[in-house]
């Protein structure tokens, strides 16, 4: 399709210096010298010993191959190339008709690792009669299971095989997908703390703005609803994760865990504040670093100015 493409590109050109060359061609002759040029290319790329994509193309107009092209037809490279874009189900369905191709284990694998970016299988030495197919139906059940009951799932997918069980393997499953129900994975989260650590230290904070990094975290850990001492300890998680990424900005800024800690509850209490329909009179930025400053006074003006403007210009920081 690129060829034929560039061959019309080629052919435009080359109608455009006709016409410059001498001012005016008739569309008779015009179509000689396009015509003439494409079949110039075809018989030279024939000769090179190479697939012409454009009768393959035109083979599509013929009453025996009407439809889409065989991709039994095209060449391997470009057949997976076609394949890959497709979701599981649809290289079930076309599976269904170029079976060797649909089939094949790569297209599968990456079907995988680019749902679940991290399994304990990956790095092991597969079983016998292991497929990569296989593998994607039993994390599509694992998760479904997870998300009706998060226990169950972990407990799934440790008797395939598929995790081992471990906080910092269940944290790092976590950690690279979006495939949980973010309502249960909360859940699961509040009662399994030791998995929640690892998940935090997994997070990499460094050299980045504050509210910016907090909607990040918020968005893999989701806060709940009301306040409590659950959000407490996220809160407190990240701010003490924030300072191990950034040693030299806490000096620079004269900050501390405890400091970072009072940053980010302002933030949350700001963003609820400016974003809730139900507030009429919204916090000015004089109040908010006046308040600020007052529970962490080391905190300069400019830095506690620029966490409101942040706020005030993107929105919620635990959306």
């Amino acid at each position: 399709m690129g060829q034929g493409l560039w061959r019309v590109a080629r052919n435009h050109h080359l109608q455009q210096e006709a016409y410059s060359e001498t001012g005016y061609l008739s569309r008779e002759q015009s179509r000689r010298v396009a015509s003439s040029n494409i079949s110039h290319t075809s018989h030279r790329k024939q000769a090179q010993g190479g697939i012409d994509i454009y009768h393959l193309l035109k083979a599509r107009k013929s009453k025996e191959q009407e439809g889409f092209i065989n991709l039994e037809m095209l060449p391997p490279e470009l057949s997976f190339t076609i394949l890959s874009y497709l979701n599981a189900t649809d290289l079930c369905l076309a599976s269904c008709v170029w079976q060797d191709l649909a089939n094949d284990e790569l297209l599968w694998q990456g079907l995988c690792k680019s749902t679940w970016g991290h399994c304990s299988i990956y790095n092991k030495n597969p079983p016998l009669g292991f497929s990569f197919r296989k593998l994607y139906m039993q994390l599509d059940e694992g998760s479904l299971t997870f998300n009706a009951n998060p226990e169950e799932g972990v407990s799934y997918f440790m008797s395939k095989g598929i995790l081992d069980d471990s906080p910092k393997e269940i944290a790092k499953f976590i950690f690279c997908t979006r495939t949980l129900n973010w309502k249960k994975l909360r859940i699961y989260l509040d009662e399994r703390r030791d998995v929640l650590d690892d998940l935090v230290t997994l997070h990499n904070f460094r050299n980045q703005f504050l509210p910016n990094e907090l909607r990040e975290f918020f968005r893999h850990i989701h806060a709940p609803e009301e306040r409590g001492e659950y959000l407490e300890t996220l809160i407190t998680k990240f701010s003490h994760r924030f300072c191990a990424c950034n040693p030299d900005l806490m000096r620079e800024l004269g900050l501390s865990p405890d400091a970072v800690y009072v940053l980010c509850y302002s933030l949350i209490l700001l963003s609820i504040d400016l974003t809730s329909p139900h507030v009429k009179n919204k916090m000015s930025k004089r109040e908010f670093i006046r308040n600020t400053r007052r529970a962490a006074q080391n905190i300069s003006e400019d830095f506690v100015g620029h966490l409101y403007d942040n706020i005030y210009l993107i929105g919620h920081v635990a959306a």
